[in-house]
């Protein structure tokens, strides 16, 4: 009970032995070459103020085991149940204890590496990346091997992601010195199609044996290793311990022969969490309505998913000269700089180029200008004739309001397409026609107007459901301002519980109650379905109420306002710029285009508002699958497909399956990084040349030029933003932007001229650089720095 020997352990006993035990044991298991010992477990642990005399007889029972005759020195290390995990591995939190002799001695390490559990840096690291742990700790006692060299060997390369590569670090001694970075190490880096080559202190015959054993591990253990080894003096290869390496990103299984490259969905959608299954789903169902036009740009007809993160794969833009410069515009549009780096893979060797092959250009979409021309002169009927065709649309999502689980699904099934083509059945020609006209003014303008300026026109666009969204929200806070004590004074989460058990004063839960009729259907990461809507849970949206009343008594009204009248007076100088009769056609186009403009954001709306009536729907079928035994939580059931509810109707238990599935999301959304491109042997390209410069370069978005301190921010929910703040993120989506009204500038990581963010950051008239790569890595919150929308630049101070 208190100790185990490492031979009588494996993968089924964490929560007993904890992490690095359980690996052990598993190795021993398999035939793997690992020194022999011994497991102080977790109930030792536990016990260990009501048994001492027990605990401390059983531990020196094991040594003396473990030791015959003379007393071996061992090495003794800890093994907590949160350690050694897919996604943190726990490197050098806990102590380590080496060339430990004689009983008393391992006790006195056992009762140190005990205390490790509960050191500052320990601690931080846990908090930091399994908050929900509850831990308890073992301890390894280990016979200490007699290195003559001894190191890390990577299965993959830990800095590039490159799985076909082994990383290799060796020294003479101990591998502590290796691990703990007290000495420089010989370094390896092998490739699978070429010869390990000896030097310095291992031999061409140390690194085949170690490759084919790192080799070995990946196959056993399913996954790219982390192993520590050791070589005695008369050649003996040893394993220490052997982990998960825990940064590498997730790729897909190669569609293809070659090298494949992989384009972010995540990115391109703007969140940077993974998709719950049923999110995924749905999102493979409206993208299939892009195939067509996805597909003549070099995509792939289909999204792979890799635990929640979302793929096209772009191989073929990439190689097809006659497709890559348009796969490149499009990319950048959405999410620079990706774009630039879709033409940096077009010269890569291992992507070597194709003519003819693929389908042809997609070619310019057609234009029907006899719906455009009345679009622009009657912008108003032609924008109320998009909103009627709307509602009616959406009339046929709502479903029963009472039925059968079956009853439910049957018209979730029948509807589902529908709804994720939304966006392409409403009449799209008010919206065509507004950028129509941008693009006729601009060139009538020709060299008279730089793009940054015709940008500048387009700031405070009405009838943005975006920017009403935010300024609707702006207004609940101005008029609750009075209840600011209940409203600062109380976590968000209570006050939610508060709303749903209708105990808040009756102005708030009725200023936010018509708040959520209008825009309870919208959330952070909102194109996935199975994350929760603001009506389902309105934290966030007191959380942006609070965040609203700690700004001083700006009136956000006006400063949209503001910056609508700079836009209509940059449309006159604009125009003045050219003489009739194109002066009246500039003024005439940029107004229309203005008028019409806010239809952009009004697609997505509508879908959100589809997906919200079918995850009600999906929620109550969830609620019956609960009661039959079938799922362990109502919401449970986005964790799922909806061939896979079919299948639980239908009576299959999926509790297992949705608690693997938790458990995986929980951890993929700890990542701090999501690549926008990853190739199939899991490198992540980098731009050339980027990252070096003192200053940061990205995309001109939003002009203007505004100096204030940095708040970096990783998730909008309950963040606060300073007025004169400069926002700092990753990427955006609708659910950022009431950060905006407070916001002085945007910097982010990813984005384009027509991406979300950058929409809503021209009609505040804030300045906003996008395409920033590491702009959240190498910008501190509270740093000041300046924002020059105009140039694309950011100073840092």
């Amino acid at each position: 009970m208190f100790v185990r020997a490492l031979a009588e352990t494996d993968a089924t006993m964490k929560e007993f032995v904890g992490g690095k035990a359980a690996n052990l044991g598993e190795m021993l298991s398999r035939g793997f070459a690992v020194p022999e010992g011994f497991c102080v477990t977790t109930t030792a642990y536990v016990r260990a103020e009501l048994v001492p005399r027990e605990i401390e007889d059983a531990i020196t029972r094991a040594y003396e085991e473990l030791s015959g005759s003379e007393p071996v020195a061992v090495a003794v290390r800890s093994s907590s149940t949160a350690e050694d995990l897919p996604d943190a591995s726990f490197a050098g939190q806990y102590d380590t204890y080496l060339n430990v002799r004689g009983s008393a001695a391992v006790l006195d390490a056992v009762r140190q590496c005990w205390g490790s559990l509960w050191t500052a840096r320990a601690t931080h690291y846990r908090e930091n990346h399994c908050p929900d742990a509850d831990p308890v700790i073992a301890v390894v006692v280990q016979k200490m091997v007699d290195a003559a060299f001894a190191g890390v060997l990577y299965t993959a390369n830990p800095v590039t992601g490159n799985r076909a590569e082994t990383v290799v670090e060796a020294a003479p001694g101990l591998g502590e010195a290796v691990v703990s970075g007290t000495v420089t190490p010989d370094h390896y880096r092998l490739t699978e199609d070429g010869e390990p080559a000896g030097g310095g202190c291992l031999s061409t015959s140390d690194l085949s044996r170690l490759t084919e054993l790192g080799q070995a591990l990946e196959t056993a253990f399913g996954s790219p290793q982390d192993v520590e080894w050791a070589i005695d003096g008369d050649g003996e290869l040893w394993i220490t311990q052997s982990r998960p390496i825990t940064t590498l990103f997730p790729v897909p299984e190669p569609g293809g022969e070659g090298t494949r490259a992989y384009w972010s969905v995540n990115v391109y959608q703007g969140i940077s969490r993974p998709f719950t299954p049923m999110g995924a789903f749905f999102v493979r169902e409206r993208q299939r309505g892009m195939s067509k036009y996805m597909s003549a740009l070099g995509f792939s007809a289909e999204i792979s998913t890799v635990d929640g993160w979302l793929y096209w794969d772009i191989t073929d833009g990439v190689r097809d000269e006659s497709k890559r410069d348009r796969m490149a515009a499009f990319v950048d549009s959405l999410a620079a700089p990706t774009g630039r780096i879709v033409t940096q893979l077009g010269a890569d060797p291992r992507f070597p180029a194709v003519l003819g092959e693929t389908a042809a250009s997609p070619g310019p979409r057609r234009r029907r200008w006899e719906r455009m021309v009345p679009a622009l002169l009657w912008p108003d009927a032609a924008r109320a004739r998009v909103l009627r065709r709307a509602e009616e649309l959406l009339g046929r999502f709502a479903g029963p309001a009472e039925a059968t689980a079956e009853q439910r699904l049957e018209f979730v099934e029948s509807v589902h397409s529908e709804v994720c083509r939304i966006e392409a059945n409403l009449p799209r020609d008010a919206n065509t026609a507004g950028s129509v006209a941008q693009q006729r003014a601009a060139e009538l303008l020709g060299e008279h107007a730089t793009a940054a300026e015709i940008t500048t026109a387009f700031g405070g666009v009405p009838h943005n459901p975006t920017t009403e969204m935010d300024l609707a929200l702006w207004r609940l806070a101005t008029a609750l301002r009075s209840e600011t004590p209940l409203l600062l004074g109380t976590a968000p989460g209570e006050l939610a519980a508060a709303y749903a058990a209708e105990t808040l004063p009756p102005n708030v839960h009725n200023g936010v109650t018509e708040f959520l009729s209008a825009y309870g259907c919208r959330a952070t990461a909102e194109i996935d379905l199975g994350v929760p809507r603001w009506s389902d849970d309105p934290e966030p949206v007191f959380a942006m109420l609070a965040n609203f009343l700690r700004a001083p008594e700006e009136d956000a009204e006006r400063r949209f306002a503001g910056a609508a009248a700079a836009a209509i007076a940059k449309i006159d100088e604009l125009a003045a710029r050219v003489p009739p009769p194109r002066r009246w056609l500039v003024r005439f186009l940029l107004h229309r285009s203005r008028a019409l403009r806010g239809l952009r954001e009004f697609p997505k709306l509508c879908l959100m508002r589809g997906f919200a009536l079918l995850r009600a729907q999906l929620l109550a079928i969830g609620a019956e699958l609960v009661t039959g035994g079938k799922l362990a939580a109502a919401d449970d059931i986005v964790f799922l497909d909806l061939p896979e509810v079919r299948a639980a109707v239908a009576g299959e238990d999926f509790r297992a399956t949705v608690a693997d599935r938790k458990a995986c999301h929980e951890r993929e959304k700890r990542r701090q990084r999501v690549p926008s491109i990853i190739l199939s042997d899991g490198t992540v390209p980098e731009l050339d040349g980027d990252g070096t410069a003192a200053d940061l370069t990205g995309l001109a978005a939003s002009a203007g030029r505004v100096t204030g301190a940095a708040r970096v921010v990783h998730d909008p929910d309950g963040a606060r933003v300073e007025p004169g703040e400069i926002l700092v993120a990753a990427t955006t989506d609708p659910g950022w932007t009431p950060l905006f009204l407070t916001a002085a500038a945007l910097v982010t990581e990813t984005g384009g001229m027509i991406s979300h963010g950058t929409t809503i950051a021209r009609e505040y008239g804030i300045p906003a650089v996008v395409g920033v790569p590491g702009a959240t890595r190498r910008i501190r919150t509270g740093q000041v720095i300046t924002v020059d929308g105009s140039a694309g630049t950011i100073l840092l101070g």
